[in-house]
């Protein structure tokens, strides 16, 4: 099998695991990352001859691990969720927290901002989702699942009527009618828990994985389960290219790359640099995201180093 990606940058970002990193669409010369270390750091995307990211700010706040964070689309904002409940949106030109939203009972894992950014949706290890405006008042909370299960993906769907998806840690995943306050679509099929969940650009597909080591591929649109794909090892993210019909899961090994035309496993990146790595069991990928022009894939560790692996052709 051909190797066809290369390592192109290996930065100690973080003290602890970078558990999310985010690209703004407007402005994809730089990065924000956030990690256990309860930080975010924003970098510059240096792409002269020698391919580099150079830190800008770090964020502090937060009094508990970051496990989520996104930007506006012109890079000038971004929220973050913590285990500490909350999440906090920042003005990244002056490194502040402008607002503070709080009304979750447990830590929160995953937020969302809607596509005019007037919106944000949040899910927490309480088994609430929550609608908040950008001033921090929450307009609405939603509960389905009466066992408490953890919400660990929220994402905004961009379908005629208002819409958006979750997914708990038991592996169902639920298409949201805000307007009726109700689940209009669920999607089951997974053996143990969920930990990585991703949407194709297009928001027609979902993938996800986790425990079982299977990857599921679904139709949102048809709200039906497509196929599966074998990783073999228990997932710990995933996430689709912006500009070819691939995706990427990383597990405790590797990253494997899959032509989702063919099915097949395209590149298995063995992400261990030598023995250290193997004794410290630090070097396993837990987030990762596509540079925006699809030139290659940004990856954060739990060791807390970015890794960028450049697309060779």
């Amino acid at each position: 099998m051909p190797n066809i990606f290369s390592l192109e940058i290996n930065n100690k970002a973080h003290s602890e695991s970078v558990t999310s990193m985010s690209i703004p669409f407007e402005n994809p010369n730089i990065i924000v990352s956030g990690s256990r270390d309860k930080t975010i750091i924003v970098w510059e995307i240096n792409k002269t001859e020698e391919f580099s990211i150079v830190p800008l700010k770090r964020l502090k706040g937060h009094s508990h691990f970051v496990s989520d964070v996104k930007f506006s689309s012109d890079g000038q904002f971004c929220i973050s969720s913590s285990w500490d409940n909350s999440l906090r949106l920042w003005d990244i030109g002056s490194g502040k927290t402008i607002q503070n939203f709080l009304g979750h009972q447990k830590d929160v894992l995953s937020l969302c901002f809607s596509k005019d950014e007037r919106q944000i949706i949040s899910g927490s290890r309480d088994g609430t989702i929550k609608l908040w405006n950008t001033v921090g008042k929450c307009k609405k909370t939603f509960k389905e699942n009466t066992k408490n299960y953890w919400i660990i993906f929220v994402y905004f769907l961009p379908f005629d009527s208002p819409s958006f998806l979750s997914c708990s840690w038991d592996g169902t995943i639920d298409i949201w009618d805000m307007t009726l306050n109700k689940i209009k679509n669920r999607l089951k099929g997974h053996k143990g828990y969920v930990e990585a969940i991703t949407i194709s650009p297009d928001s027609s597909l979902c993938a996800s994985g986790g425990q079982s080591g299977e990857v599921m591929l679904w139709d949102l649109l048809e709200g039906k389960h497509l196929y599966s794909l074998v990783a073999g090892e228990k997932i710990h993210s995933i996430c689709f290219s912006p500009n070819r019909y691939w995706l990427c899961a990383s597990t405790s090994n590797n990253i494997l790359v899959w032509d989702l035309e063919s099915k097949e496993i395209i590149d298995r990146i063995e992400t261990r640099d030598g023995e250290n790595e193997k004794k410290t069991d630090n070097s396993f990928c837990i987030s990762m995201i596509w540079s925006r022009d699809g030139s290659g894939l940004f990856t954060g560790f739990k060791g807390g180093q970015i890794k960028f692996w450049k697309l060779n052709n």
